[in-house]
């Protein structure tokens, strides 16, 4: 087995064509900043990034790839967050829920938070939110392990929350045979978003009105998440993927500004932020990319979106993207095949991100994944056995984000004892 530098996940073999020369004492977040990196295709320069800036991914991918999450591996809005750390008991997980929206060109929608908020503040977060026992019903005692499972519940609130943040409503007629999303005209929506919001209307009341239904079924679990026991503001959320529709042969493509895309007759509407409320901006990209503007410092990226970044960049490469939808429907066919693999299957995965004693040299955390949480301790829920993560934690928040192997932890340098 090669040797690794752990702050890159680069095999250190000493050749030219898979080396780093470094611009500084680190590497950042996703193998992504570098002085000069000689591959095989050619030597490619340092870059500063500015908007529009368009990475040389071929060279990102291709170092990447060098530890790419194991597909076909059968063996064996979250945490950490700002708050404060608790001195006393652990505090009681709120329910919560939120969405990886997959755009018609497999791409991922991502909410920037407002600065002033009370969790995630300044940073770029999957739409979703706290669950209302008023709008999506209740959810399990706190003392029932079944509160930490897939439930009605945590998929109508992911849904509404995606609504009430974006403005995509993920609906469908109660029509039989009639197939799609619901389509609702764009002030009709806008003022059911606002009523929602503000607590004028029942979100499914609201969707009964219009003929419709909240699409619960086609939600996808995809790990849950729960804020570690030392953090006093904590939560329990449950990740959901929802696979837009992708644009059909029959389908004429959209001209209009206010429309993402057009499919299976749907009419998709662009993302846009609450009003300030809680996020001012909302942006579809594909995975790589956002992985790259967090590496550059350009955004925030907490460890569970990240995390679910790093393992969708790889089912979904950059360099097929736009090629047309039978690779669309390739890559997300990968994505289903991936989601059984892993032990256990990736939605039914709970992760409680633990620090672990000691730094790496660069200053950087190492979080370990194992663990489901102090609340199911004895049922057998685990979380990820064979990946940790490494995280810098300062005033702008996480930084510095990477994913590795469990087994290369004893390449680890610690200052401490792990």
């Amino acid at each position: 087995m090669p040797r690794f530098d752990f702050l890159s996940n680069i095999p250190l073999v000493g050749t030219a064509t898979s080396r780093v020369v470094r611009s500084s004492s680190r590497f950042k977040a996703g193998y992504l900043s570098w002085r000069e990196v000689s591959l095989a295709s050619g030597t490619i320069p340092v870059h500063t990034l500015s908007t529009p800036y368009t990475p040389p991914w071929s060279a990102v991918e291709a170092i990447d790839s060098l530890n790419p999450p194991r597909f076909m591996s059968s063996t064996g809005d979250s945490a950490p967050s700002s708050g404060s750390i608790s001195p006393n008991s652990p505090s009681t997980p709120r329910p919560s829920s939120s969405i990886i929206l997959i755009s018609p060109t497999n791409e991922v929608l991502l909410l920037h938070r407002v600065k002033t908020a009370t969790s995630f503040p300044s940073a770029h977060v999957f739409p979703g939110g706290n669950l209302s026992p008023g709008q999506d019903g209740q959810v399990p005692d706190v003392n029932d392990p079944l509160r930490h499972e897939d439930g009605p519940a945590y998929r109508l609130g992911a849904i509404r929350e995606c609504f009430e943040e974006s403005g995509i409503l993920l609906a469908r007629s109660k029509e039989s045979g009639v197939h799609g999303l619901l389509q609702v005209e764009g002030s009709v929506r806008e003022e059911g978003r606002k009523a929602v919001h503000c607590g004028k209307v029942r979100f499914t009341d609201w969707l009964e009105q219009l003929g419709g239904v909240a699409d619960t079924e086609n939600l996808i679990p995809f790990t849950r998440w729960i804020t570690p026991p030392n953090i006093s503001r904590r939560f329990t959320t449950q990740m959901y993927i929802y696979l837009l529709p992708l644009a059909t042969a029959n389908d004429t493509p959209s001209s209009s500004m206010n429309s993402l895309a057009e499919g299976e007759g749907a009419v998709i509407p662009i993302p846009t932020p609450d009003g300030g409320l809680e996020h001012t901006a909302a942006r579809f990209l594909h995975p790589w990319e956002w992985r790259f503007l967090a590496g550059a410092h350009e955004i925030v990226l907490f460890p569970p979106q990240y995390f679910l970044l790093h393992l969708l960049s790889h089912i979904f490469p950059l360099h097929n993207a736009h090629k047309g939808q039978e690779e669309l429907e390739r890559q997300r066919g990968a994505l289903m095949e991936f989601l059984k693999t892993s032990d256990p299957p990736w939605g039914e995965k709970c992760i409680c991100p633990i620090s672990l004693r000691g730094k790496l040299d660069d200053g950087s955390t190492v979080l370990s994944l194992e663990k489901a949480g102090p609340e199911l301790d004895g049922t057998g829920r685990r979380g990820d056995l064979e990946q940790v993560m490494s995280v810098k934690v300062g005033k702008e928040g996480p930084r510095d984000v990477k994913v590795c192997w469990k087994e290369l932890k004893r390449e680890m340098k610690p200052k401490g004892n792990l």
